[in-house]
């Protein structure tokens, strides 16, 4: 017959640790042996599904690089001097824009928190375990160049195919090159209708367009991107006496 501590073992060996750490209290525990198998091996297996999904849902957020992991949507200062549309916002940390497959455009000044509300939508995409990456345009489009000279330019347009939530912080702050503008197509003709993408830019969407070096290119991605998506404007209320996002929530460096 098999023992306790053989038992115990076993489920270490298996990685089940948390399985064994909770038998071993139930073992310690009187009270737990007064309620049926059913029921104690319910319990084995609530402790054990609840300890897998937090460690599923730390590796998303650490494989995620959020510019500022501290971000949370429950923080979000709706009385700094920006105009926020909270209402949108709360509505759009439940996630359904990504079940949708619909896009979120994010625009605002330098420190307006553009960066701090696509960080936190970010963490919440995590939460409902949909894997998620945060990038800035311009190290984007580094590595995409790199890998093209190295011949792995299809691979890399796999991979960021595969988030189901991508964030371009800095997007088309200055104008593209045309190998830019046409590496960047790749990626979001790659996405169109099969995930979803956060926008954030210093600049309105009618403004996009001269960035680009051509207008055949500017129409292929913006086309694909502005009739699905969610625009979030931050404005300023009273500009002579707002405060930067950076100044409330203590962040260096960050727009």
């Amino acid at each position: 017959m098999m023992t306790n501590e053989t038992t115990i073992n076993k489920l270490i060996e298996m990685r089940l640790t948390t399985l064994a750490d909770t038998y071993r209290l139930q073992l310690a525990d009187s009270s737990i042996q007064e309620l049926s198998f059913e029921d104690r091996f319910g319990l084995l297996v609530d402790m054990e599904y609840t300890a897998r999904k937090a460690k599923k849902r730390e590796r998303l957020i650490k494989k995620a690089s959020f510019d500022q992991p501290q971000a949370n949507i429950h923080d979000i200062n709706y009385t700094s001097g920006r105009k926020l549309n909270k209402s949108l916002i709360e509505r759009l940390s439940t996630c359904g824009y990504i079940q949708d497959k619909h896009n979120i455009i994010i625009t605002g000044a330098t420190g307006s928190g553009k960066s701090y509300l696509s960080c936190a939508l970010g963490m919440e995409a995590c939460k409902h375990y949909f894997s998620t990456k945060y990038i800035r345009l311009p190290e984007l489009l580094s590595e995409l160049a790199v890998a093209r000279g190295e011949g792995k330019f299809k691979e890399v347009i796999r991979q960021y195919q595969k988030y189901t939530l991508l964030i371009l912080d800095e997007w088309l702050l200055i104008k593209l090159t045309e190998t830019e503008a046409r590496d960047l197509l790749e990626i979001i003709h790659a996405r169109h209708h099969r995930s979803s993408t956060i926008f954030c830019s210093q600049y309105a969407p009618m403004g996009w367009y001269n960035k680009f070096p051509e207008g055949q290119i500017a129409d292929a991605i913006l086309d694909r991107i502005v009739h699905d998506s969610y625009l979030i404007e931050i404005q300023y209320i009273d500009k002579e006496h707002d405060r930067s996002m950076r100044e409330i929530y203590g962040i260096k460096g960050s727009n």
